[in-house]
């Protein structure tokens, strides 16, 4: 891994610049601080990187996609010439059916390239599969996993190519910590947010780069009650599975069916097989097209 050092040229007024790019997690769903606001777990650290003020930048949006975050997002983002970013999207690509691992990996590519060859410290995460999250039947539940595990697969595998501080966030026993969690089981509460900010404090300070004080794991609201986690479930929630559901569900169904099938001849194996061949061919054609003479 490449040397890093956060700050550099990269200053407005003086300040080291950090600008945090993805979906609903880094945007801070989960984590309210009144008036229907987010603050999450890149505000949280953004408040410990340094002794001094940080210029922090949140351009995350929810419900983004890769795709979002390379034509959006990214443009915005080099403007701003950061010293440190994070970069933390894919499982709403995993969502629709429209997923395609090797646009997830091209995209990504050209976000992470475009990015460090401006000069910033790369911050990237895996994360937790949504079916295992949600608590669905394993026949639903599986081919998300399975989706998951390659965008995680290809973040691993770009994140040593560029030299980025990797977190491994789909690991750990806050996954299984329901007092993590919010009531969509699908984003952290503010305990949740606060442990990652944590955790990515621990990993910029082994590095050097962050030098201000940790966030605290404590949190600092009072977590929601019961009824108003049902209430949230009954209107918003319901909203966001049904929006997900006319795009997922059709094609969700028909992979839990090829998934009953594949269990029933104990071939289950061959689909595994089937996802580790597709990650494997989008990252060669990555390299393949970083080759100068290459067609």
């Amino acid at each position: 891994m490449r040397p890093v050092r956060f700050g550099g040229s990269s200053r407005l007024d003086g300040a080291p610049v950090f600008v945090a790019l993805g979906d609903s997690l880094t945007e801070g769903v989960g984590d309210p601080v009144g008036d229907g606001a987010w603050r999450g777990w890149a505000a949280l650290l953004a408040g410990g990187l340094g002794e001094g003020p940080v210029r922090f930048t949140n351009l995350a949006v929810s419900g983004s996609q890769t795709r979002d975050v390379l034509e959006r997002q990214l443009p915005a983002a080099l403007e701003l010439r950061p010293g440190l970013v994070s970069v933390v999207v894919g499982v709403n690509d995993t969502l629709r059916c429209t997923f395609d691992i090797q646009a997830v990996a091209a995209r990504l590519d050209q976000v992470y390239a475009a990015l460090t060859e401006q000069g910033a410290v790369l911050l990237t995460a895996c994360l937790p599969d949504p079916g295992t999250m949600l608590g669905l039947p394993g026949a639903l539940a599986h081919p998300l996993a399975r989706r998951q595990r390659a965008v995680n697969t290809v973040v691993h595998a770009l994140s040593d190519r560029y030299g980025a501080l990797h977190l491994h966030a789909c690991e750990g026993d806050w996954i299984t910590d329901r007092a993590m969690w919010s009531a969509d089981r699908l984003h952290p509460g503010e305990r949740g947010h606060r442990a990652l900010a944590l955790r990515f404090h621990t990993l910029l300070a082994e590095h050097g780069l962050a030098t201000g004080p940790a966030p605290s794991p404590e949190p600092e609201f009072p977590g929601p009650t019961r009824s108003a986690s049902l209430r949230w479930l009954a209107t918003a929630g319901t909203g966001w599975v049904a929006r997900r559901c006319t795009d997922l569900l059709p094609q969700l169904l028909t992979l839990a069916a090829d998934e009953l099938r594949h269990r029933a001849r104990g071939t289950s194996a061959r689909l595994d097989l089937r996802t580790s061949a597709a990650v494997s061919a989008a990252l060669a054609a990555l390299s393949v097209a970083e080759q100068p003479d290459a067609a």
